[in-house]
Parts: C-alpha cells; sequence; structure tokens
C-alpha cells in the first residue's frame, strides 16, 4: 500500500462559478480558464453584447459551461437581486475595474467617485452577497478579488487606484477571517501591467513604456494567459490551505 500523499485535484467540475467585468481582458480569460477546468461559468459585466460573443466563444469550446448576465455591479441593488435569483456560487471572481492614470490633484471629484465605486464598492457589494449565499447554503468557496500590484506599492499617477487596489487587499483579508470557519477562502492576485485591448493604448507612449519595463525583472509586459492558471489554482483544491493571500503575478516588480 502506498504511504504517498495524493495529489490534490486542479479540476473545477460541479461547481458554479460567476465572475465580473468578463466579456472581454483579464475577465474573459479567468472566466474561460474555470469553464476548462470544468466548473460552470456565469459571465457577467455591462455590455451584452460582449458577453454574448465571450460566452458563445466558451460554449463552443468547452461545451455550455457558460451563460451570461448584463449587471451593473456598482448597483446595490442589483447585484443583491441577482445573487437572491442565482443561490451560492463556489468560485466568485471579482474583476470588474477601471484606472485613471492621474496625478491626484488633477483628479475631479467625479474621478474619485467613478474609481471607488467600481474598485472599491461593487467589490464590497459583491462579496457580501456572494457570501450571504454561500453562508445560507452551507456550501464550501473560493473568492477571488483581482487587485493589482499597485494594491502592493506605489507608483506615480496612479494614487487613486492604488488607494483603491490598497482597500481591495484590506477587504481580501479582513474577509478571509470571517469567512473561514464556514470554509470560504478569499484570496488576491496582483497582475503587473497585461497586454489587453484596455492598456494597448498606454504602450503608444515609449516613455511610458520603458518605464513599466525596467520595473519588471523579466523584462516583458504580462499575457492574459498568465493569469489563467492562477486562478484555477484559488478555485481549486489544491489551494485549500490558502486564505487571505495576495499572489503577485507581476513579472518581479514588486519583487525589488
Amino acid at each position: 500500500m502506498s504511504t504517498l500523499p495524493a495529489t490534490p485535484s486542479f479540476r473545477l467540475d460541479g461547481r458554479r462559478a460567476v465572475v465580473t467585468g468578463a466579456g472581454r481582458g483579464l475577465g474573459l480569460a479567468c472566466a474561460a480558464a474555470l469553464a476548462g477546468a470544468g466548473a460552470h461559468v456565469t459571465l457577467v459585466s455591462r455590455s451584452t453584447d460582449e458577453l454574448s460573443r465571450a460566452c458563445a466563444d466558451i460554449n463552443q469550446k468547452f461545451e455550455s459551461r457558460a451563460d451570461f448576465v448584463a449587471l451593473d455591479v456598482t448597483d446595490s441593488k442589483a447585484v443583491s437581486s441577482f445573487f437572491e435569483e442565482r443561490g451560492a456560487y463556489h468560485i466568485v471572481v471579482n474583476n470588474a475595474g477601471m484606472n485613471r492614470p492621474k496625478f491626484l490633484v488633477d483628479h475631479s471629484d467625479q474621478d474619485i467617485h467613478d474609481i471607488f465605486d467600481l474598485n472599491v464598492k461593487a467589490v464590497l457589494y459583491v462579496c457580501r452577497e456572494a457570501a450571504r449565499q454561500l453562508l445560507k447554503s452551507k456550501e464550501r468557496g473560493s473568492i477571488i478579488n483581482v487587485s493589482s500590484q499597485m494594491g502592493l506599492v506605489g507608483s506615480p499617477r496612479r494614487s487613486l487606484y492604488c488607494s483603491s487596489k490598497h482597500a481591495v487587499e484590506g477587504l481580501t483579508k479582513a474577509l478571509a477571517w470571517e469567512l473561514g470557519p464556514s470554509n470560504i477562502r478569499v484570496n488576491a492576485i496582483c497582475p503587473t501591467f497585461i497586454e489587453t485591448a484596455m492598456t494597448a493604448p498606454m504602450f503608444q507612449d515609449q516613455a511610458f513604456k520603458t518605464f513599466v519595463l525596467d520595473k519588471i525583472a523579466l523584462g516583458r509586459l504580462g499575457q492574459p494567459e498568465e493569469i489563467m492558471g492562477a486562478v484555477i489554482f484559488l478555485a481549486s483544491d489544491a489551494a485549500s490551505l490558502i486564505t487571505g493571500a495576495e499572489l503577485p503575478i507581476d513579472g518581479g516588480w514588486t519583487a525589488a
């Protein structure tokens, strides 16, 4: 009889997942990763057209493992209704977010409201309602908050964004303690700059691109595929002892 410990599974068969901001970019990568590992995934964002295309692509590749709901996650009543109708999700990925790079002295009140509404308050709404349903159902769960390397460090023209992502890190740690006794894990991933349609305009500025690449030990930008493994890992039984953690996916940015 073997005395070797059993390797935990990275599979997510039979589990339900929801991903916010899932119509494109990192959110779509997260949704595809979870579907590929066997979960049924609900894609959420405000854009019905993007969701429809993304959902069709996932279902074509992974045999009808996705559906979608157009939802404004900054609307607390809408988020509450969504989870009340849908019930408990075993995996929740808070990916919806935004950035408006400026010096703090140049930010308007509206900038502050908009960024904190989406990057902080919406994460709170989703975590709250997801937790309520998981606690009610007594299901185990994994909440994954998409933070940023800017949730771990500071940077010029990122005061507002850094503030919002540091708030997400604090929420992740506190909620891990609140939900841990109920076998609900809460973690954050902290990506560096990833090449997506949203970040492409930033890198047309060669000076900015040089600044970024000089801060990344691997000397290159990240790709959406490079966050997928971390999401599967944190969602799966392979990460069953991990909660309250922040996982940098930053090419070494925060190692300096």
